[in-house]
C-alpha cells in the first residue's frame, strides 16, 4: 500500500491509525503530526502570497469564478510516486485539491490508484471518515480504539459543563469579511456547553456582515479563520479591529474574544477536532 494523501484530515487519520509509513506524499498544508516533514509535497497555492484576508477573499472569488482550481498539482510527481490510494477531498473547493482535480490529473498517467474522497459535514461524519480510512487499510480494530478514545474525551467535556450557564457563541472562519463557521462548529459549540447563534450543526459556512454579528451580539465571539494557527488568529484579530460596530460588541467589551488554532483544532475536520471541544469548553467556562 503506497497513499497519497492530499488533505491535512487524511493525513492526520492516517498517523492516528498507526498508517504513517504508508504515506509517500502529502499536500503543501499537511504539517501533522511532525512526521510529516520531509515528505514529498505534491500540491502548492495558486493564489499570490503574502495577501491581506479580504484581498484573498476577493483572490478565492475571482478564481473560483473563473472556474480554476486554487491549487496547484503535481501530476508527474505523483506517477513517479506509484500511488495504490489517493485520499482527497469534494466539499470545500476553497481547503484543498478537489476529487474531480485529482480524477482529471490522475487519468492520463497510466496509474490507476483508489481514490477516496474524505467529505464530512459532522462529527459523526468525521468519525465515519476515520472508519472509512481504516477499513481501505484493514486497520478496523485501530479505528475502533481511535474513536472510542475521542469519545471518552467528549463525554468527559459533557460531563464538566453539564448544568453550567449556556453563553451565546458566534464562531467566525474568516474575519474580513465574517463567514459564520458551519458544518461540525455548532456541534463542537453545543458539547462544549454553549450555544451558537448563527449557525446550525450540518449547516454550510456563509458569509455575514458585522451588522449580522451585531445583531446577534454573542457573549462570546470566537476566531477560527481557515488556514491560521492562534497566533495567525490573532493577528488577523488586530487587523479588524476597527470594523463598523465591532467596539460595541458585547464580547468585545467583556473581553471574550477568543482567538484559537484553526489549522489544528477546528477547519481540520479530523482527530484533533476534539481538542478544539476541549479549547471552547475552557472559552466558555473560564471561572
Amino acid at each position: 500500500m503506497r497513499i497519497v494523501s492530499l488533505v491535512p484530515n487524511a493525513t492526520e487519520i492516517l498517523f492516528a491509525l498507526g498508517a504513517g509509513d504508508l504515506v509517500v506524499g502529502v499536500s503543501h498544508e499537511c504539517d501533522f503530526p511532525p512526521e510529516v516533514e520531509g515528505l514529498p509535497q505534491l500540491t502548492g497555492s495558486a493564489l499570490t502570497p503574502d495577501l491581506g484576508a479580504s484581498a484573498i477573499d476577493r483572490a478565492v472569488g475571482s478564481q473560483l469564478a473563473s472556474g480554476e482550481s486554487l491549487y496547484t498539482l503535481d501530476e508527474e510527481r505523483i506517477e513517479a510516486l506509484e500511488p495504490t490510494l489517493i485520499i482527497t477531498q469534494t466539499l470545500c473547493p476553497v481547503c484543498a485539491v478537489s476529487t474531480a482535480q485529482v480524477n482529471g490529473a490522475v487519468a492520463p498517467l497510466g496509474i490507476y490508484p483508489e481514490v477516496i474522497s474524505l467529505d464530512p459535514n459532522t462529527l459523526e461524519d468525521v468519525f465515519g471518515d476515520i472508519h472509512r480510512v481504516a477499513t481501505a487499510l484493514g486497520l478496523t480494530d485501530e479505528a475502533a480504539s481511535v474513536t472510542r478514545g475521542l469519545q471518552s474525551r467528549i463525554e468527559a467535556v459533557r460531563r464538566i459543563v453539564a448544568g453550567r450557564a449556556s453563553p451565546r457563541v458566534v464562531a467566525l472562519e474568516w474575519l474580513d469579511p465574517p463567514f459564520i463557521a458551519g458544518h461540525w462548529i455548532p456541534e463542537m459549540i453545543a458539547i462544549a456547553g454553549g450555544d451558537d447563534a448563527l449557525a446550525r450543526p450540518g449547516d454550510a459556512s456563509r458569509k455575514a456582515s458585522w451588522k449580522l454579528v451585531g445583531e446577534a451580539d454573542p457573549d462570546i465571539l470566537i476566531a477560527m479563520p481557515c488556514g491560521f494557527d492562534r497566533q495567525g488568529s490573532i493577528d488577523q484579530l488586530e487587523r479588524i479591529a476597527g470594523a463598523p460596530g465591532w467596539s460595541k460588541l458585547r464580547a468585545v467589551g467583556a473581553g471574550r474574544v477568543h482567538a484559537v488554532d484553526a489549522n489544528g483544532c477546528f477547519s481540520r475536520p479530523g482527530p484533533r477536532l476534539v481538542d478544539g471541544i476541549e479549547t471552547l469548553a475552557r472559552c466558555f467556562h473560564e471561572s
